[in-house]
């Protein structure tokens, strides 16, 4: 199964993924996280151990590396690089594992003056391709919002897109754009995760304004997800209600993925 993640920025994205991660584990499942969110805190919301979180390196911060694997052979503007890069042993090698998750942590590229066409992209986006289309672990990717970066058939290789979003227009519309983007390439399955509800009128603001059919659950406003942050802790640690609502959304999702 292998789940692509976005929304808005501060809808608790990153939280529900991390929790979603924590419950197929529980289960016995070998989960492979892959952290491609600017914000990188896919790992702290894990409750990898603070020894391991510090010696977290992002793959794109990895220079010496990406030169080797890209053959860099010029620097600044007209450099020439290896369009297809060798990235089947970034996962083993690279990975950082805690009990039966393993976290890629992607990191970013200040695109600057390059655009995207330079190294690190190159290295990332073949990266992406081979964990979405080639490996066969439970893929959870918590990802920036937009699915720009990726192409059509890649797309095709994740089974559904989750949008988190809130009882409020600009994360809806974010949901609208992410399931017209996916229609455009070709992916039908972009669901939605209704977080941080307060009333049955968030609820029903909700579904006055998205496809009924695409809702997966809601997860109810919690401030034990708060302190979940304050003490570093992983919310799946500390927030049973939200564990017990993850847990539900994630029935329905393998139910609905199973039809």
């Amino acid at each position: 199964m292998k789940i692509a993640i976005t929304g808005k920025g501060g809808v608790g994205k990153t939280t529900f993924a991390s929790v979603l991660c924590r419950v197929f584990e529980a289960e016995g499942k070998n989960v492979l996280a892959v952290d491609a969110d600017p914000d990188d805190n896919l790992a702290l919301g894990l409750g990898f151990p603070q020894e391991i979180i510090d010696k977290i390196v992002p793959i794109s911060a990895m220079k010496e590396f990406i030169k080797e694997r890209t053959r860099t052979n010029a620097k600044g503007f007209g450099k020439m690089f290896k369009l297809n890069p060798e990235v089947e042993d970034i996962k083993e090698k690279y990975s950082y594992k805690f009990k039966r998750i393993s976290l890629l942590n992607m990191g970013t590229v200040d695109k600057g003056g390059n655009g995207c066409y330079c190294p690190e992209n190159v290295l990332l986006k073949k990266l992406t391709h081979h964990l979405i289309l080639e490996d066969e672990d439970i893929m959870i990717m918590d990802m920036e919002a937009g699915i720009e970066h990726l192409g059509r058939g890649v797309a095709k290789g994740v089974d559904a897109f989750i949008v988190v979003i809130e009882p409020g227009i600009r994360s809806i519309q974010t949901y609208h754009k992410v399931k017209k983007m996916a229609l455009d390439i070709g992916v039908e399955k972009v669901f939605i995760v209704a977080n941080k509800i307060r009333s049955e009128m968030d609820i029903e603001y909700i579904m006055n304004n998205v496809s009924k059919n695409d809702i997966l659950g809601n997860i109810y406003f919690g401030e034990k997800v708060i302190d979940s942050d304050r003490q570093n802790l992983s919310p799946y640690d500390l927030c049973k209600d939200t564990v017990n609502s993850v847990r539900a959304i994630k029935e329905n999702l393998t139910n609905l993925l199973l039809k």
